[in-house]
């Protein structure tokens, strides 16, 4: 009996815990990286992978919005975290900073691939 209460405590205990993990702030749709509204992302030319720093700043960051991390989320297989020049901090991908384009407005869309040769689909 005892055995019994012990193991079911300990597999409600994983299930709990199990259930308060947070989803990944990425997926991947039709061969691209994706945000978790569907929205293509991508990555910039000029970040240096495994720099730890995004190179998209200011006016830069208005048209290519970072994925922004949270305070509390934590780096997990090829997800990292790097730092931003204000402060905050975003997803990066196999050490790319990833960033979502301003002019993409629906999921899917990749108006952004190859923009002024920089900018291209982050894929899995």
């Amino acid at each position: 009996m005892k055995r019994t209460l012990l193991l079911g405590g300990m597999l409600a205990a994983f299930a709990t815990a199990s259930s308060l993990a947070a989803p990944s702030p990425v997926s991947t749709r039709d061969g691209a990286l994706t945000d978790t509204a569907g929205m293509t992302l991508y990555v910039f030319e000029k970040d240096k992978t495994g720099d730890g720093r995004s190179a998209c700043n200011g006016p830069c960051a208005g048209l290519w919005p970072p994925l922004a991390a949270g305070a509390d989320d934590k780096p997990e297989g090829d997800l990292g975290l790097v730092a931003r020049d204000d402060g905050s901090r975003q997803w990066s991908w196999r050490g790319k900073p990833l960033y979502r384009f301003a002019q993409d407005s629906a999921p899917g869309e990749r108006k952004g691939d190859n923009f002024k040769q920089l900018w291209r689909v982050a894929k899995p």
